[in-house]
Order: C-alpha cells, then structure tokens, then sequence
C-alpha cells in the first residue's frame, strides 16, 4: 500500500491530528538533521576538503539517493521500525502515543545538540516509540521482541565493526600510499574525501531516512484510522520531502555537531578523514542491506576513534569520547522514559 502527494494533502486540510503528526514528523526529521546528517560531512569540513555550505547542498542530494535507490533496493530498515511496536487496536490512541514519542524524541535531541553532544537519533527514535508503545499496554507486550533484538546486533556491529574497519582502512590506506609524494597524495585524497563524504551522505539516507519514513506512514496510517496494514510501498514525494527537511535541519545547526565530531574527537588529516569516511560507509552498508537499523552517529564516531587509535590512543581525545557515551548510554532509558510519561499525559488530556 502507498500514500499519493495529492491524496496526503487533501487528508491533511481535512484531517487536524494528521497535520499535528507530521508536524511532530517533520521536526524529529529537522533535529535529524541538525544532530545525526552533519556526520556525514565532518571529516570532508574539518580536513577542509569542500566548505560547510558546499557540504550540505552535496548532504541534501546523496541524502535523498539513499533514501530513494536504497528503498527501491531494500526497504527492511523502514520495515523493521514500522514493525517494532504495537500500539494496539484503537487507531486514535495509538496516533496520540506516535505523537508523544515524536516529542520525546524532538526534546531529547534538542537537548543533546545544544550542548554540542553527537546523540543518535535513530536510537532516540527506537526508545521513544517504544517507551510510548510499553505507556499503552502497561508493560512489554507492544514490543516486538524479534525486531527488536535487531537494534542490540545493529549497535554490536556499528560499534566493533566501524572502530575495526577504521583501523583497517587507515592502515591500508598508508601502506599504500608510504611512497607518494605528500603534497600529491594530498591534493588526491582532498578530492577522495569529497567522494566519501557523499558516500556517506548516501548511506545516512539509506539508513536514518528509511527509519523517519517509517514513522511516517504509520503516522499516515493511524489517522486514517488504518492500525492493521503490514506492508507499505515508500513513495517518492515522502522521500523527497525527508531529504529536504533533513538538509534544512543541517544548514541551521549542523555546524556544532560537524565541530564534535571532526575537531574535538580527533584532529584528522585528509587520508585520514577518507579512511574513516570509507569505513564508516561500508558498515552502514552491510546493515542496510541486512535490515539492521544502526546509528549513523555510532558508527561515523566509532571509525573515527579507530583511525585515530591505529596512529596512537593519545591522538583520540577520550575525555570528549567518554561524555559522548554517557550520551549513547542515557538515550535508551532517557527517551524511552520521556516517551513513556509523554505518552500518558497526551492519553490523559487528549
């Protein structure tokens, strides 16, 4: 089943609840964008391979490929969220719980950007529908435990394999480069990053861009009153409208995240922004293509950390890495506790 643009919009005039819920959509989509799509482009910024608004405008165009070839090739990632929960049988109850989840989501994020901390959304997204999901049922039985245990491999694997493929990378990155002229090898991997931070670009599309568009159509779907479908067909102007909100997102708050992530973590230069970018790139392509919904800021973090750990652990500045765990660590209960009371208290007035 899928939604046609003018078929949205005519629901959406005529439909109050509908419009609030994609409001809510969009602005999760929008905080997206200020904290998970700038790590896409922080290494290519912070190596000054291509400026921030060139990045962003690159960020927006491969953001909307990943979401539109990847969805077209294998949509199980949106699947796997849209599947996770079960808000129950009322249609209108469970729209008001999507609702407080996209809240808690939307303040939590907000939070973790304002103090510069790269969170992860997706793992926001995941804790706060399902804080919603457990505030409807009175416990653990609106959660879908086989998709679930998806997101415990998904944060294994973004966090063991991106770390390892950034060391790997970086060291074969060296190996073969040891003989070239430095200023050349420069002026090569300038141009390399740039193809990176695009790839990356493409891959948080394929990943977060399935997630939120996910949410979307479950959205769609409670407010017309529809709490049964169990497949869906993505269609090309939701995708169109994610990647555009998501890029706006960036272009007003990146520069923050962009800062954490390609500065203050670890000072990069161009061959080694490119190893990252690459081993990052390749993990979230290993878990789009097997349906495991990873973090994007996880895994870009991660490789990062292994690049700068494969020259020396002291290049890494673990007092900036331990706090942003803390973050990681406090997401799940965080959110999902914040979902939870939000979804209680819209129950409750609405």
């Amino acid at each position: 089943m899928t939604v046609t643009f003018f078929a949205f919009v005519n629901q959406l005039v005529s439909n109050p609840i509908l419009l609030v819920t994609t409001l809510l959509t969009m602005g999760v989509i929008l905080v997206n964008g200020w904290t998970d799509a700038p790590n896409a482009i922080a290494t290519c910024v912070s190596t000054r391979s291509i400026t921030v608004n060139s990045a962003i405008l690159m960020a927006a165009v491969f953001n909307f490929l990943g979401v539109f070839i990847m969805t077209m090739i294998n949509a199980n990632v949106a699947m796997t969220i849209y599947n996770m929960v079960d808000f129950g049988g009322n249609p209108y109850d469970a729209l008001v719980a999507l609702c407080a989840a996209l809240f808690a989501i939307v303040t939590w994020a907000t939070a973790a950007w304002y103090f510069g901390i790269p969170t992860s959304e997706s793992h926001a997204l995941i804790a706060g529908i399902s804080g919603a999901a457990m505030a409807m049922h009175n416990g653990l039985s609106g959660i879908n435990g086989s998709e679930w245990v998806k997101v415990i491999y998904g944060l294994v694997l973004s966090t063991f394999l991106g770390f390892g493929l950034g060391w790997i990378t970086v060291k074969l990155v060296g190996f073969l480069f040891r003989k070239q002229n430095r200023r050349k090898a420069n002026v090569f991997f300038k141009n390399a990053q740039i193809a990176s931070g695009a790839a990356m670009a493409f891959m948080h599309g394929a990943q977060d861009g399935q997630k939120f568009m996910g949410v979307f159509m479950l959205g769609i779907f409670l407010a017309n009153g529809q709490a049964n479908i169990t497949s869906f067909q993505v269609p090309v102007w939701m995708m169109l409208l994610c990647s555009v909100v998501m890029a706006l997102g960036t272009s007003i708050g990146g520069y923050r995240i962009i800062k954490s992530v390609g500065m203050d973590m670890c000072k990069l230069e161009k061959y080694q922004g490119f190893s990252a970018d690459m081993a990052a790139a390749t993990c979230l392509l290993i878990s789009s293509l097997t349906g495991l919904p990873v973090s994007t800021t996880h895994t870009k973090t991660t490789s990062i950390m292994g690049v700068g750990a494969a020259k020396r652990l002291s290049s890494v500045n673990w007092s900036f890495v331990k706090e942003m765990v803390m973050t990681w660590i406090l997401t799940f209960p965080g959110c999902g506790v914040i979902g939870y009371l939000m979804a209680k208290l819209f129950i409750l007035i609405l």
